[in-house]
């Protein structure tokens, strides 16, 4: 590079984005390499889908509500934010799940693992899979493996070793709903690839989970070991999922503030409209780099590298006039709705003994889901208050996070009343509708997206592209994945 300092631009203040942005900046000091990280982001406000909302002293999320705690990577950036104290843990006293069947709320039901039965003699007391079901699911065990290697949808995989009724009335409501998609067009190897594994290596899934379920205690202290280590000894909740006492926004800030403290700047309100390869001389008075970011407003911006962690779409409009964005546009995004209720325990009258309910396409009501909110997390609500979110639109029903909030909110009560028996009035409603926010991955979408970022490095050197549209959608998938891109990102100025 002619210039000492290398320009690197970050499209998307989302999760991914704004995790490359610290990394970059913190790993360039680290090597002793000077950067200007500057990071586009379209909105009027940093976040992506994490966005919680402090109301009247309650936490409400209008995104993701959570992370996977085993995924270590958003505990290794909760420790560098200073964010460790801040970390809670499910209520181990609401540990019930409901799932709705024939107008009902039943129990979830027992000896299973990703609805995979992990206990036969659980799985066999079982009332709410018939008796012909059961047999059904039992064949997994003595059904051959699939001998082709290629990929598969989820739901042909698992109606294969399972039945068609345990995919409708567990599997489909309880794996589906993570992706909101639909299980016979979701890749199986991008979204749920250890059933796969097990399918391969034991010949069953069933005696896959059970294997699973054998060597929990040593794994679970394995597991508990690297969660130890990866906070430096401090103490972490033990649940499965875990979140910030104030929010998960609190991620978002802790790391706007850290950004801005190693010299980045952030660009709210500015849409990348072009890229295209700089020709010299400058870019909007700036010194111009590699590459030319033409924005919105008229301005361009120049840059030695660029780092995209948009949409699959955004992605695909971008970068067409330079690579085949087949894989970008094969992934479908799907709308979804979060309605949040808060309440007066004076005129609740419910007892909310766990953490909410399922319900599967076959019930026909408008949610999808149900969270106990205040139940399930003790910090989301004050004193005297019940929290409460239902979820709304999923893969072939997404007409309904159209509904005017007068009418969702009217659906969505209905929808409560008739399986909780819940009469009270809310005190508010806050009704977040996240348009072409789920990304769906398709049948082979690890081979294509390979595929594409092969292209990418030989097409556009210095240009890198991660997030959610490529290797998991979880919290911890998009951190990860900021952080390796800017190790990459780093790599490739060094190797220039």
């Amino acid at each position: 590079m002619e210039r000492d300092i290398c320009r690197i631009a970050v499209l998307g203040g989302g999760i991914t984005g704004l995790s490359a942005a610290f990394y970059l900046l913190r790993m360039a000091e680290e090597r002793g390499r000077k950067v200007a990280v500057t990071v586009f982001e379209g909105s009027n406000r940093l976040g992506g889908r994490v966005n919680t909302l402090r109301r009247d002293g309650f936490v409400i999320e209008r995104g993701p509500d959570s992370f996977l705690g085993r995924k270590l990577p958003m505990l290794h950036l909760a420790r560098e934010l200073g964010l460790l104290g801040e970390l809670v843990g499910t209520n181990p006293a609401a540990p019930n799940t409901y799932i709705a069947a024939d107008g009902k709320l039943r129990p979830m039901p027992k000896g299973m693992n990703l609805g995979i039965p992990n206990d036969l003699g659980a799985f066999a007391r079982t009332s709410y899979i018939s008796p012909r079901g059961k047999l059904r699911a039992l064949d997994d065990l003595r059904l051959p493996r699939r001998e082709e290697s290629g990929d598969e949808t989820v739901g042909d995989f698992l109606e294969r070793r399972l039945g068609k009724e345990m995919v409708e009335r567990i599997l489909e409501p309880l794996l589906a709903g993570i992706h909101a998609g639909d299980l016979y067009k979701l890749g199986l190897n991008a979204t749920f690839p250890q059933f796969a594994e097990m399918e391969r290596k034991y010949g069953s899934v069933i005696r896959g989970m059970i294997e699973a379920r054998r060597a929990a205690p040593a794994a679970g202290a394995k597991a508990a070991q690297m969660r130890s280590e990866a906070v430096g000894g401090a103490s972490v909740p033990p649940t499965a999922f875990l979140t910030f006492r104030s929010g998960l926004s609190a991620v978002i800030e802790a790391l706007e503030r850290r950004i801005r403290a190693l010299g980045g700047e952030i660009r709210l309100g500015s849409t990348v409209a072009s890229l295209a390869l700089a020709g010299g001389g400058t870019a909007g008075g700036e010194t111009e780099g590699r590459y030319r970011l033409q924005l919105a407003d008229g301005a361009s911006f120049g840059a030695d590298a660029v780092l995209f962690t948009l949409p699959a779409y955004a992605n695909a409009k971008l970068l067409s006039p330079h690579v085949d964005v087949s894989a970008m546009t094969a992934i479908r995004y799907v709308s979804v709705a979060n309605v949040v209720l808060a309440y007066d325990e004076k005129e609740f009258n419910h007892k909310l003994d766990g953490s909410g309910f399922l319900v599967p396409r076959s019930e026909g009501r408008t949610i999808t889901a149900s969270t106990w909110t205040s139940a399930k997390w003790l910090h989301t609500a004050p004193a005297g208050k019940r929290l409460i979110r239902c979820y709304v639109g999923r893969a072939g029903d997404e007409e309904t996070v159209e509904l005017d909030d007068e009418e969702m909110t009217a659906a969505v009560c209905r929808d409560l009343r008739h399986y909780m028996g819940l009469t009270a009035t809310p005190l508010f409603v806050e009704i977040t509708r996240l348009r072409q926010s789920m990304p769906q991955y398709p049948v082979d979408h690890l081979k294509h997206i390979a595929a594409f970022r092969e292209q990418l490095a030989l097409r556009l050197p210095g240009v890198f592209a991660a997030g959610a549209p490529f290797e998991g959608v979880g919290l911890p998938d998009c951190v990860e994945q900021g952080k390796a891109a800017a190790e990459r990102l780093l790599d490739s100025l060094q190797a220039g």
